[in-house]
């Protein structure tokens, strides 16, 4: 007889006199279970080898610190790198993304002046980071932790705060390592060399924020304080010596930093810290107040034209302050023919950005 396809064959009932077999718990099934067949066992391991090579092994990287071989760059191997271009001098920087198209300017006048290999940037992000050691390797490092890029760049804003307040460790940083150095803002333009107006051999160089014009012959001490008590002092370029004065000048002031935190009362930022620094410590560090004929405040170059005129020649370092707002910068310094990067963006290490 011939069975269908869904058909079972009939079984034969056992005998009376058979024994039926008696079931044991160790017994082994008469089947292998499906999880165990050696199909399955070939592709767990498998599929474990998989797993291992594509995750890393050991604490997971912070998704803001890409694989990168400037991830493990330090300071001390950075500000080496530039200090030996410039004969134990460190010319520093700080930026995050927003203001690249400013650090370009700058770096324009800089190489002009002859001074370019020997900058050192501090990158506030790791984009930036990788971005300019893509285009000029080794001169730009990140001192984690990396603030908020995006917050960093409006004045007066608690990122910009956090933003400057990271200053004076820095350089309190490149002191400690024995090298020289001098900070920037970048929205400034070299018309010349600063250095030959280092003269002497004081502890701090500084340049004063204030628009009343001075003599020519002006004092080079500490200006007295304002009616704020304070002096008006401006933090955006200094240079220091790694003299036992300077490094207590910096001690001091990320001292008052911490004494004067921002808040929306008073949105501050690290200048008047920096002042007060600079009253406290008065007789105690050598400084030195550069000439303003030669590094006018932006609110004397910009609008004392005057000024201006009668000390034609004489202009070393523009500072593009007194004024907020990236676009109003730029259109200001296009105005007095200052914005390099519009016609000469291949005089920049970093090429057009």
């Amino acid at each position: 007889m011939s069975l269908s396809l869904h058909q079972r064959p009939h079984q034969k009932p056992p005998a009376a006199g058979d024994s039926l077999p008696v079931p044991s718990s160790s017994a082994a099934p008469s089947r292998p279970l499906p999880l165990l067949t050696l199909p399955y066992l070939f592709s767990l391991l498998a599929l474990l080898l998989f797993a291992a090579l594509l995750l890393p092994w050991g604490p997971a990287r912070p998704s803001s610190a890409p694989a990168s071989p400037w991830g493990a760059y330090t300071l001390q191997e950075a500000a080496a790198f530039a200090a030996a271009a410039g004969n134990g001098t460190v010319l520093l920087a700080a930026v995050s993304g927003p203001y690249l198209p400013f650090l370009s300017n700058w770096l324009i006048s800089v190489r002009r002046a002859g001074r370019a290999d020997q900058v050192l940037v501090i990158a506030e992000d790791y984009e930036t980071l990788e971005r300019i050691n893509a285009a000029w390797p080794g001169h730009a490092v990140l001192v984690p932790p990396a603030p908020d890029a995006q917050a960093a760049h409006k004045f007066g804003s608690q990122g910009f705060f956090n933003f400057t307040s990271r200053r004076p460790r820095h350089l309190l940083q490149i002191l400690e390592l024995g090298y020289n150095v001098m900070y920037n803002d970048v929205d400034m333009v070299w018309l010349a060399d600063p250095f030959p107006y280092l003269v002497g051999d004081h502890d701090v160089y500084f340049m004063d924020d204030m628009t009343p014009v001075k003599p020519l012959d002006h004092s080079h001490e500490l200006p007295p304080p304002g009616k704020k008590g304070r002096t008006y002092i401006c933090s955006c370029m200094i240079f220091l010596r790694p003299t036992e004065g300077a490094k207590l000048l910096l001690r001091k002031w990320i001292e008052e930093l911490k004494e004067q935190p921002w808040s929306k009362q008073r949105k501050s930022n690290d200048q008047p810290a920096f002042n007060w620094a600079l009253n406290k410590t008065a007789g105690q560090v050598d400084v030195y107040l550069l000439p303003q004929s030669a590094f006018p405040t932006g609110g004397l170059y910009f609008k004392n034209k005057t000024w201006v005129k009668e000390t034609k020649g004489k202009h070393v370092i523009i500072h593009n302050n007194y004024i907020t707002g990236f676009e109003k910068k730029i259109k200001r310094f296009r105005d007095h023919g200052l914005w390099l990067v519009d016609e000469h963006s291949h005089e920049s290490p970093l090429g057009r950005i």
